[in-house]
């Protein structure tokens, strides 16, 4: 399994543009009692770092104050041959310097809604009110590429294929 899992990891450049890609992740940290707070969230990516915004009191911004250990992950694909994933675990660091949120909220806000332009300026200053930017400074990163197995292309079926969308 060790030659399988080598030739499906992909190259940082690889991983970055996956990144770059895709639009939700999970966000995982860990709660007052030592459970696993998890979350669906956007991000941004932003000098080689993964960010978010979030509110300054919202209970992963509190779980990270208290310990930084966080878990990232994206995934795509909806059968076997096209898995894809990037899985990062690091420190998550609060970021409350008001530039830094305003450039993490800009960043977000083009990933998910269009160009940013002074009229949407009031949008981006609403996302911003009251929020902290949260950088994930990664200890290691895993990631897989199925799709370099070679493997015949799999029908999409089982109980729910007729949910996903074209």
């Amino acid at each position: 399994m060790a030659n399988q899992r080598a030739q499906i990891v992909m190259s940082h450049d690889e991983q970055v543009e996956f990144l770059h890609q895709q639009r939700e992740c999970t966000l995982g940290t860990l709660g007052p009692q030592g459970q696993i707070h998890l979350v669906g969230m956007w991000y941004a990516v932003m000098d080689d770092h993964i960010w978010f915004e979030t509110k300054k009191k919202a209970q992963k911004t509190v779980n990270l104050r208290r310990d930084p250990r966080c878990t990232f992950l994206v995934e795509a694909g909806h059968t076997y041959d096209q898995l894809r994933g990037v899985s990062i675990e690091g420190q998550g660091v609060v970021v409350e310097d008001e530039d830094v949120v305003w450039n993490v909220c800009v960043n977000i806000f083009e990933r998910y809604n269009g160009p940013y332009s002074e009229e949407m300026k009031p949008f981006v200053e609403f996302m911003a009110k009251n929020r902290a930017a949260i950088r994930l400074d990664p200890d290691r990163v895993r990631s897989w590429d199925h799709r370099k197995l070679g493997l015949p292309a799999m029908e999409l079926g089982g109980t729910t294929a007729a949910f996903l969308g074209s």
